[in-house]
């Protein structure tokens, strides 16, 4: 992973794969001493919004047994001495909070304001434990507030920078795709799929039916495709607030029918357009099937 954690504090440090695996494996750090859990705060520019509760308390468990084998990594605050900001180990000083412990085996390091962002960056990126939002935001707080390069941020925390570009742009997504990503409804490949659509509208539509129909990355980009590629309704008509909800309500009826996407749309004559999608030979069988009312040979 890049420099990693050793590379970004000046110093070698080890690496595991999880803090189980630090609590299992004792590591012995020059300059370690006991500090007290209220002297210390989670670092301001934790990039990581969300501790699972489940494996907080087996870290608990584990800490209640065994004490703080790993210690946590601190700097001291310019505001407050004796007060100190986390660097790593926010986990494990949550656990030992959690199992009434009033002190923590600690190293002190100098770290710039910089510096915390891009190590709790990096540590937790290691462990896979940030949602692809919470990566985006805390890329973008590197390139914007300290005004790095994507280069540089990428050199940083050890990935490339296309994977920092894309990264970011997923915080172009509006509020609704963003909620999905968040709660695991869509991955970051369908979320970078549905970045192809410019109107925010059909952004919401597509996502409407890639959480509906549980289509998987490739069907998704098959499907943005689709839509980029359509015209443009021709003479488009202002409705009612009754045409328009009676549209809506055709448009569901068909769509539930047919399990798939459907748009209708209406001219000033009241003639128009009723566009049924598909996105396999499957699909289309199976529309035929519901319409005509038999298999196709």
């Amino acid at each position: 992973m890049g420099r990693g954690l050793g590379a970004l504090l000046g110093r070698t440090a080890p690496h595991d794969e999880s803090e189980e695996v630090e609590q299992a494996a004792p590591s012995v750090e020059e300059g370690t001493r006991e500090i007290a859990i209220g002297e210390i705060q989670p670092n301001p520019h934790q990039p990581r919004t969300r501790f699972d509760s489940a494996s907080l308390t087996e870290l608990e468990t584990s800490i209640r047994a065994h004490g703080v084998i790993q210690p946590v990594i601190v700097t001291e605050r310019p505001d407050q001495p004796q007060r100190y900001w986390l660097i790593t180990g926010e986990r494990r000083w949550r656990a030992a909070r959690q199992a009434g412990l009033t002190t923590v085996p600690a190293v002190v390091r100098e770290a710039t304001s910089q510096q915390l962002l891009e190590l709790a960056l990096v540590e937790n990126l290691q462990r896979d434990d940030l949602s692809p939002l919470e990566e985006a935001a805390a890329y973008s707080t590197l390139l914007e507030r300290f005004e790095l390069t994507q280069a540089q941020v990428a050199y940083r925390v050890g990935k490339s920078r296309s994977a920092v570009a894309n990264a970011v742009r997923l915080l172009g997504l509006p509020a609704e795709a963003q909620a999905a990503l968040n709660e695991g409804l869509i991955s970051a490949g369908h979320a970078r799929a549905l970045l192809g659509l410019i109107n925010d509208e059909d952004l919401k539509r597509a996502l409407d039916q890639i959480v509906a129909s549980e289509l998987n990355v490739r069907q998704a980009e098959e499907l943005v495709r689709r839509w980029q590629e359509r015209p443009p309704a021709e003479d488009p008509v202002e409705e009612s607030p009754h045409m328009q909800a009676q549209m809506r309500f055709w448009e569901k009826g068909f769509r539930d029918r047919l399990s798939t996407k459907v748009s209708l749309d209406r001219r000033e004559d009241g003639s128009g357009r009723l566009v049924i999608h598909f996105y396999s030979d499957d699909d289309l069988e199976t529309i035929y099937r519901e319409i005509v009312g038999e298999a196709l040979d």
